[in-house]
């Protein structure tokens, strides 16, 4: 299956390609500088756990552009289920870097009251599903919770990121097969980084890619250059207008809602995670050829500049200033009270039984004989 690109390598049209009319320059900058915000916050969050201030992160360094420019495509109502790489997504929703820092940092104003390991966002105002940490969980509930917002005319669908990996999983062929015969308006969202932590895709499948899958289930699929925001803003649009039963691909007269899937090829530059040491089974020239050739943010800067609406004065200043307010914030979250111990044992039960009771009186005996200094209660 062919790719779908609109912006080359070098930041240039294709010839014949057109940007899309809704992105006017001021969102196409708008969405650089939100890309660059993801990457500056992004740094400064992958330092303060080398720092050891919290447990663990993930980046979205070579990302950036794929949840960007597929949030700014979709209606800000629609549902979302995220894997981990869609923090650029989160803040283009509204979701500000102190509630990012609040949910990495298990503050006193985390809304999962620290029961969730860090990057694990879940937001009711932004439409945000709570991330769930064993892969592709996600699939089968955007396809039911798509199904719900047909049966309900909500004018609505749901949108399902994942990676590579989580589509070697058992779920992804259920949750696609489930909204193909329901005719659920789901948006399946595809992240092909090429990596699936150390395992290459390569090493995953044989067919090509993850869209000869979606193909074979019936599902309309559309491959793009992850990397090109036009191109992700362009195909998403249209993903969501099928999704809806706007247009029918097929040449019908439309009025069917059926699924949709995007790939998104891509790349991960960073490690998986800050547990993992991506250079032990990649080499340095294959990293170093997607930053500096591939990377997402380049492309878009050198088309910007090329047009006089961006230069590398406005880059260093706008950087330097988005690094010294996520700093300021940094220091302010660490400083908050963490989450209540008590909160790990709520909001199961309507009534707690005997039994978590008992191992919440175990936990705080526990405590006070390890951490005789510890704050009552946290």
């Amino acid at each position: 299956m062919r790719t779908y690109g609109v912006m080359d390598e070098k930041g240039e049209l294709y010839p014949g390609s057109a940007i899309h009319p809704d992105l006017t320059p001021e969102k196409i900058l708008d969405a650089y500088k939100m890309m660059l915000k993801n990457a500056v916050m992004d740094s400064v969050l992958y330092d303060s756990q080398r720092q050891g201030r919290i447990s663990f992160y993930l980046t979205s360094f070579g990302e950036e552009a794929a949840s960007v420019g597929s949030a700014m495509a979709l209606n800000p109502k629609d549902e979302i289920f995220a894997q981990y790489r869609e923090v650029g997504a989160l803040l283009y929703r509204g979701y500000s870097i102190e509630q990012v820092m609040d949910q990495c940092f298990s503050s006193v104003d985390d809304p999962g009251r620290g029961r969730m390991m860090p990057v694990h966002y879940g937001n009711k105002g932004i439409r945000l599903q709570t991330i769930s940490s064993p892969l592709a969980t996600q699939i089968p509930q955007a396809a039911g919770a798509a199904y719900a917002h047909k049966l309900g005319k909500t004018g609505l669908i749901s949108v399902c990121y994942f990676g590579d990996g989580a589509a070697s999983e058992g779920d992804f062929h259920a949750g696609l097969n489930i909204a193909g015969t329901m005719g659920a308006p789901c948006l399946f969202f595809c992240r092909n980084n090429l990596w699936a932590i150390s395992t290459p895709s390569s090493e995953q499948f044989r067919g090509d890619g993850i869209a000869g899958r979606s193909v074979a289930l019936g599902i309309h699929t559309i491959r793009v250059d992850g990397s090109d925001l036009f191109a992700v803003y362009a195909a998403t649009k249209a993903a969501r207008d099928i999704a809806m039963g706007v247009v029918d691909p097929r040449g019908g007269d439309g009025g069917n809602m059926q699924p949709v899937l995007i790939e998104a090829m891509t790349y991960r530059e960073s490690h998986h995670s800050t547990s993992d040491d991506s250079t032990r089974y990649r080499s340095p020239e294959e990293i170093a050829h997607w930053r500096e050739i591939s990377n997402p943010l380049r492309r878009l800067r050198i088309y910007l500049e090329a047009r006089g609406a961006w230069s590398s004065v406005e880059e260093e200043a706008f950087a330097a200033s988005e690094r010294k307010s996520i700093l300021s914030l940094l220091a302010k979250v660490e400083a908050k009270p963490k989450a209540s111990l008590g909160d790990m044992f709520t909001d199961v039960y309507k009534d707690i039984p005997p039994r978590l009771l008992s191992q919440e009186a175990e936990l705080r005996e526990y405590l006070r004989e390890e951490m005789p200094n510890s704050a009552g209660g946290h």
